[in-house]
């Protein structure tokens, strides 16, 4: 019989790890402190993160063989174990005492335990077989970007551990107790984490732009996305220790001969081209875009400047203007390229001093008193003096990085969070811009998440003044420049608001909303929360709008929808494939290139769709584009044409 050789994988099998991640849930809600609140709150989100993926497991009706069947039971249970040992790495962490850190080395010994249970969650979620069940896209896009960070979260922490060290460190199971603190110290140093500090929150730019422009009007992100490729590292470092003696009998286990001393350090990496200003020739920290498009360190070409030239130093052309755009793209490239090197990133705030781009230190202490005591008059019961004040730390956070620096290292950010929700439209408008500035340096994102800032900077969005709602999607969009922290904006509501700023805007707004809800709609989950909160209608209007200026990012918005079924389906149903092979004959080339894009997505896999365009007529306007587009038009055009004669032959 059927029943004899199937079974149905229950919710009993997903039940236990499930329940665990409810319990880290509950552990994080009163928030951690101590030396390790921020591997703590990185931990708790990507666990909790999971929930989706697992009540999506549960709900499947799907059958397999009994001897799969096993299988799958073993692959939850290592996932139950490393949430296991994930919960009482919380716990641990969290009441660790400042005491023993300095008492016994527990702080390499907890920061080794993070490695170990990264490594293993990373390694149980890679064994799960997701090809069984009917995991959406939306799951199945958070479940890698977990994953992703986890393996990040892995090196940074130390490197990789599918080695021998990882055996003796994990030798007994994530279903029984690790001791940190019976951990061998040979065996801590070995993974180099005398020099590692907490897990920020990594960032994937997929924009270029400015935020805040003169006259105290904060300008627009530009649409060029930065397409990246992650390599992972999937072998044993050449620094790792191989070298294990045997505990029975003290021998020394040669089981590697190819491993090195755990002494010997790895060549310097070399630092890219693109990452050294051309003037010093050193790392940058705060690079900035001239008008001929090149690049450099903000304090030497300002420098520069001040001297009395007005000439590009690199290509010696005549600089049309003298603004300095930052480079907010190669920040975050220079940032992770850091990181991934385990190079002290270029800009840093330690004990009183701030690196200088020429690598030498500048004494702040000074600054940081007198800025704290600004920090503390933010709190000050009177109004007056509260909008005098947050003023002023707008004007401060616009100027430089080392002023945002200093102002978060104050504490700024949440008091700043709390303004948010002030009476008083002038407070509200510079706290929220005061947040917008200081997101630029990346480091701040971070703590402007922890603050908890995103539920008051939606309902500004929602019911701020017009500037107030403006400088929130800006926000928005430089905190979704953090991948995890698209997953948190587009389930916060925002969504809809932006839609609706795009709408019912004034010009600026509408452009601050596209590029919000572009950059937030690149994660799967959110695509269907802006077509449910209906901006197909928005873009369809922005297209046909003779008086528009915003068919390009209409058309960028859509290019990014279009592969999204849902999204697919609202396209099309709303008439939008007329609008767009108008666009073919009559839109600049680069509105040619996205709705030919555009197109293809709707119709590669749809006879429907593509007997449509036949009738359309959009034959002629894609052989034209063929052979006269853009490079990327051509091969969009080429393969639509394709597509149509082989419908003509079915």
């Amino acid at each position: 019989m059927a029943g004899d050789d199937t079974a149905t994988v229950a919710g009993g099998t997903t039940g236990v790890p499930l329940r665990l991640i409810h319990d880290v849930v509950r552990i994080s809600g009163p928030g951690f402190s101590g030396p390790f609140k921020k591997d703590c709150m990185d931990l708790a989100r990507r666990v909790s993160l999971l929930a989706h993926l697992l009540e999506e497991i549960g709900d499947s009706k799907k059958t397999h063989k009994n001897h799969e069947t096993s299988s799958l039971n073993s692959c939850f249970s290592d996932l139950a174990m490393a949430l296991q040992a994930a919960k009482r790495l919380l716990f641990a962490a969290n009441n660790f005492e400042d005491s023993k850190i300095s008492s016994d080395g527990g702080t390499k010994k907890i920061f080794f335990q993070f490695q170990c249970v990264t490594w293993k969650l990373e390694k149980a979620l890679a064994n799960l077989p997701y090809d069984y069940f009917d995991i959406s896209e939306e799951v199945q896009e958070q479940v890698e970007l977990v994953r992703a960070q986890l393996r990040r979260a892995t090196e940074r922490y130390g490197g990789p551990l599918n080695s021998s060290l990882l055996c003796r460190a994990l030798s007994q199971s994530l279903d029984t107790d690790i001791n940190p603190f019976q951990l061998d110290d040979s065996l801590i140093g070995s993974l180099h984490v005398e020099n590692i500090g907490n897990i920020d929150n990594d960032v994937r730019p997929k924009f270029e732009g400015t935020i805040e422009g003169n006259n105290g009007s904060e300008g627009h992100p530009s649409h060029e996305i930065i397409q990246e490729s992650e390599s992972l590292r999937n072998s044993c470092t050449s620094s790792e220790i191989c070298l294990r003696k045997d505990s029975n009998s003290g021998r020394i286990d040669n089981s590697s001969s190819k491993c090195l001393d755990v002494n010997k350090k790895p060549e310097s990496p070399v630092i890219p081209d693109d990452f050294l200003c051309p003037i010093s020739l050193e790392l940058m920290r705060d690079p900035v875009i001239v008008a001929t498009g090149q690049t450099y360190e903000r304090s030497y070409i300002q420098r520069w400047i001040d001297c009395g030239n007005t000439t590009c130093p690199k290509t010696q052309q005549n600089l049309q203007h003298l603004t300095l755009t930052p480079n907010f793209v190669l920040r975050s490239l220079i940032s992770q390229w850091c990181v991934k090197h385990n190079i002290e990133q270029p800009s840093a705030f330690m004990s009183g001093r701030i690196k200088k781009s020429d690598g030498s230190f500048r004494d702040v202490s000074g600054d940081i008193e007198a800025i704290k005591a600004l920090v503390r008059k933010l709190s000050s019961r009177s109004i007056e003096q509260q909008k005098a004040t947050v003023a002023e730390i707008r004007s401060l956070s616009k100027r430089s990085t080392d002023n945002r620096i200093l102002l978060a290292e104050a504490g700024a950010i949440p008091v700043l969070v709390n303004l948010l929700t002030s009476e008083d439209a002038q407070i509200q408008d510079n706290a929220v811009t005061s947040i917008l500035n200081l997101s630029i340096y990346d480091n701040n994102k971070g703590h402007i998440m922890l603050a908890n800032a995103i539920p008051s900077i939606v309902q500004v969005l929602r019911a701020g003044s017009m500037e107030a709602r403006e400088n929130a999607a800006a926000t928005l969009f430089s905190l979704s420049l953090a991948d995890e922290n698209k997953i948190i904006i587009g389930a916060s509501g925002a969504i809809p608001a932006l839609v609706d700023l795009l709408q019912n805007g004034s010009p600026r707004g509408k452009k601050d909303a596209a590029t919000a809800l572009f950059n937030l709609c690149i994660y799967q989950g959110n695509k269907g929360r802006a077509v449910r909160a209906g901006i197909i209608t928005a873009l369809l209007k922005m297209l046909t709008d003779s008086g528009n200026s915003m068919v390009d990012e209409a058309l960028t918005i859509l290019s990014v929808l279009a592969n999204h079924q849902e999204a697919k389906a609202a396209i099309v149903k709303a008439s939008t494939i007329p609008v767009l092979i108008d666009l073919l004959r009559t839109g600049q080339p680069r509105n040619k290139e996205n709705a030919a894009s555009i197109l293809l997505s709707l119709c590669k896999r749809d006879g429907e769709n593509l007997a449509f365009l036949s009738r359309l007529g959009a034959v002629i306007p894609l052989s034209e584009i063929a052979k006269s587009g853009t490079e990327r038009a051509k091969r969009k055009a080429t393969s639509l044409l394709e597509h149509l004669r082989k419908l003509q032959h079915v």
